[in-house]
């Protein structure tokens, strides 16, 4: 499971970059209960989305030139440099190199062989996220991809990942977890692109998962508010109830009531 203990290769951090920032802020507040917190004037607009004083994700404005509304994950590394040059090698390429964030870090973003974006964070004093996996913190991320083969070697090959077969209702399910660590500490999962219509249509990206307490009125709330359903909430056994969701500036994400934490 996805924890604040991280290791190599492990997610550690998640943000949002989004076309209103203030919009943002009250859309999630509504939805998992965010307190949106500036950097500072230094940051450039850069700020953490706040659950109970802990840092649950961040988030700041972009332009159209930056992209499309987003929800990027990061993942932990020792050497960013050295990660950088990785995934040149794994035959993915460097969308902006390693670089100092203050005395907080080391950040750089990528794309893997399938033009997925990622990023990397280097800690130094910002160790990474606050929480995980309580209501309202990240707790799963899914890379929807063309080749689940090419996507394991890659992910092993820059970050040391590893995955492992999960008997799923109606087939297998590919977790990943970091190397060097039990099965059990899988954060996420590999998906054929091919094998959801909604995904595939939207393209290849990585998706994170925020726990929640009832996703029924969470997906009631987002519709309120401008958000758009994309898959409605399914319980699946094993698994819990969960649904997938993009805000109203079109960032995707979903949100799970884990099988573990139902009552």
């Amino acid at each position: 499971m996805l924890t604040t203990r991280f290791v190599t290769g492990s997610p550690n951090w998640v943000d949002l970059g989004t076309r209103d920032i203030e919009a943002a802020a009250s859309f999630y507040n509504a939805l998992f209960g965010w307190d949106f917190q500036s950097a500072g004037p230094e940051s450039g607009g850069y700020g953490f989305f706040q659950l109970e004083g802990k840092t649950a994700a961040a988030g700041m404005q972009t332009t159209a030139e930056q992209g499309p509304p987003s929800w990027n994950v990061y993942f932990q590394s020792p050497d960013a440099d050295a990660t950088a040059k990785a995934v040149e090698q794994a035959g993915g390429n460097v969308l902006m190199p390693p670089d100092d964030v203050m005395d907080r870090g080391r950040l750089a973003i990528f794309s893997d062989n399938a033009g997925v974006a990622f990023g990397i964070w280097q800690p130094a004093t910002l160790k990474g996220l606050d929480v995980t996996g309580a209501p309202g913190s990240l707790r799963w991320v899914e890379l929807y991809t063309p080749d689940i083969a090419a996507a394991a070697a890659f992910y092993n090959s820059v970050l040391d990942l590893e995955t492992s077969a999960v008997p799923f209702p109606g087939g297998t399910y590919t977790c990943v977890n970091p190397g060097g660590t039990k099965e059990e500490d899988m954060f996420g999962g590999l998906v054929p692109l091919a094998d959801d219509p909604v995904e595939e249509a939207a393209g290849a990206y990585w998706l994170p998962y925020f726990e929640v307490t009832d996703p029924d009125a969470v997906v009631a709330k987002a519709e309120e508010l401008g958000g758009t359903i994309r898959m409605p909430a399914t319980s699946m056994q094993g698994v819990g109830r969960l649904a997938k969701l993009a805000d109203p500036d079109g960032a995707r994400f979903a949100i799970i009531k884990s099988e573990a934490q139902q009552s």
